[in-house]
């Protein structure tokens, strides 16, 4: 019988992929900790650092799907901030409401990404240059969109709530636990039940289908290491405000991408052409209706990232979206997306994000200059992409 040493080593080696970011967050989060006195992990701290990763983390997780099929959208920076600008624009010239003006921006991001999916489907531009091309219009049409103003303030208290508000607590239970909001911790206990009890469900699957599963102290391992950390990250977060609206919508949009990617014919498909173009032609796959999902996905979360950010500074700037798309492929590359395509999970995509996010926040915290920050992030990419060529080699 193999010894839990054992166990932990093989299971380890083969989910190399999967863990090491978790485990690089964790190495991170403690240095960052131990160096500000544990200012880094406080409520106040966790809860901002949440939110800002909230407009990275949706671009992050359009851009593993694009990369996972081989290609590359460098346009949805400036594309995030000229639809944010849209927005503030409908908001405060045009009398748009809330809802109307986030569903013009969501379906003017999905034309663009429609636009430049047709490009690599049909003209067989190469993405990169076909989304260089945006990149350079959509920072144009930006300035267009703020010119005269410089900065549009919003002054819509909706609109604004969604990058500063949370989700209320629940009323009559203000003398039960003082200081901690009673929601989120509940919904913190439901989600580690339903993980919990999803996984188990797994399991027996896997076993009743004849795949061999993880070793049962692997599998509790593995349940002990989510349940702590979701616990954890809950009980923080009850301790300021609770649960942001930010917070909320990305949640909300990576279970509909992971459901997409894990559970549908789509996802099989893109995975299929990631892996594979030819082959996956050759087996009945639309690989050019594909494409343009995944760009037009693309693009319409590019328009969310733009009303997250927008809604976050309660304002649309000329700066707006500025290396979004740089921070967005670190973020995927983090998380263990493949250079070489086929490979990558969208909730692997928004911790990288967050890994991103959480050097920024940690070196801005100790006061790190600007130089050595851009070198840091740098080396840090530059090791994931080494780390992703040297599995796949040990791989083959």
């Amino acid at each position: 019988m193999n010894s839990f040493g054992q166990h932990l080593k093989k299971f380890l080696v083969e989910n190399i992929r999967d863990y090491a970011m978790f485990l690089a967050l964790l190495a991170i989060m403690v240095v960052f900790t131990v160096l500000s006195g544990g200012n880094f992990l406080s409520p106040v701290n966790i809860s901002n650092l949440i939110d800002q990763t909230g407009y990275l983390g949706v671009l992050s997780i359009g851009e593993t799907l694009v990369i996972v099929i081989r290609h590359v959208d460098l346009s949805v920076g400036f594309l995030s901030g000229f639809l944010g600008a849209v927005a503030a624009n409908l908001m405060q010239f045009s009398h748009f409401g809330a809802l109307p003006a986030i569903l013009v921006v969501l379906a003017l991001g999905g034309l663009a990404g429609l636009l430049n999916g047709s490009m690599v489907a049909y003209l067989n531009i190469p993405s990169f240059i076909a989304t260089l091309a945006g990149w350079m219009a959509y920072r144009g049409a930006l300035l267009l969109a703020t010119r005269g103003m410089g900065t549009i303030i919003i002054s819509n208290k909706t609109f604004n709530a969604i990058g500063n508000g949370y989700i209320p607590d629940i009323p009559g239970l203000k003398n039960f636990l003082p200081g901690y909001h009673k929601l989120t911790l509940l919904l913190g206990i439901i989600a580690v039940i339903a993980i919990i009890y999803s996984s188990i469900a797994n399991r027996r699957r896997q076993i009743k289908r004849g795949f061999e599963p993880l070793p049962m102290d692997m599998f509790i391992l593995e349940m002990v290491f989510i349940s702590a950390g979701l616990l954890y990250l809950t009980y923080e977060l009850a301790a300021y405000r609770g649960i942001s609206w930010t917070l909320l919508i990305v949640l909300l949009v990576t279970f509909l991408f992971y459901f997409i990617t894990e559970r549908t014919v789509l996802g099989r498909h893109i995975y299929a052409v990631g892996g594979n173009p030819e082959a996956a032609e050759l087996s009945g796959i639309n690989v050019r209706n594909v494409i343009l999902i995944v760009f037009t996905a693309m693009g319409m979360l590019a328009g969310l990232s733009g009303v997250l950010f927008a809604s976050r500074l309660q304002s649309a700037t000329t700066t707006a979206g500025t290396m979004f798309e740089l921070y967005a492929i670190a973020g995927a590359y983090i998380g263990g997306v493949s250079a070489a395509g086929g490979v990558g999970k969208v909730i692997n995509s928004l911790i990288g994000a967050f890994v991103m996010q959480t050097l920024t926040n940690g070196m801005l915290l100790l006061g790190v200059d600007v130089s050595l920050q851009y070198i840091i992030l740098g080396v840090v990419l530059a090791v994931a992409v080494i780390f992703d060529v040297a599995t796949r080699a040990r791989v083959r």
